[in-house]
């Protein structure tokens, strides 16, 4: 019996697969974090590590990396640009003096209040041309997907584990 062709090699292909859909409404998703966030000269990233610093004050730039699902060694560039901009600072840890913990300053608090109606509003944007149910669906399916695939990201998310050290939750 002879065997099928391949099928051809065309555009469409790569525009249907799963992995450009992702790469794409990330560049989406940026753009318009970007675009509502503008005031605020902040990534996406250097968000999610506020919000982490100020859930868990005295965070370790390791931990931090878990926390956020994000590159230890690109994450030290953003807390760079972080205390930079003076919204953290770093303190040498009680315990071992080459561990630096991070805290929000009084600046970075009042930022990140600032901020969320404009995170807020990207969120929804990013979801506003589907219907309300399948805003729903997406979610829901995103979270499973990201969850079910964890351990094939390059940066797994590590919460728990992190902040067992931490000797807090959540």
């Amino acid at each position: 019996m002879p065997s099928k062709p391949p099928p051809p090699i065309t555009m469409d292909a790569v525009y249907a697969a799963p992995g450009y859909l992702f790469r794409r409404m990330q560049q989406i998703a940026v753009s318009i974090f970007m675009e509502e966030c503008r005031d605020f000269d902040l990534t996406p990233v250097q968000y999610a590590a506020l919000v982490a610093i100020h859930t868990h004050p005295g965070i370790d730039a390791t931990r931090l990396s878990a926390v956020i699902a994000f590159d230890r060694s690109t994450l030290g560039s953003v807390i760079e640009r972080l205390q930079a901009k003076n919204y953290i600072e770093r303190k040498p840890s009680p315990e071992d003096k080459r561990i630096k913990l991070l805290y929000l300053t009084k600046s970075g608090a009042a930022l990140l209040k600032e901020i969320i109606p404009a995170v807020e509003r990207a969120q929804a944007r990013m979801l506003e041309p589907l219907k309300p149910a399948d805003r729903k669906t997406l979610m829901a399916l995103l979270e499973q997907l990201v969850d079910l695939n964890n351990e094939a990201s390059r940066v797994p998310l590590r919460a728990e584990d992190a902040l067992e050290h931490l000797g807090k939750a959540g």
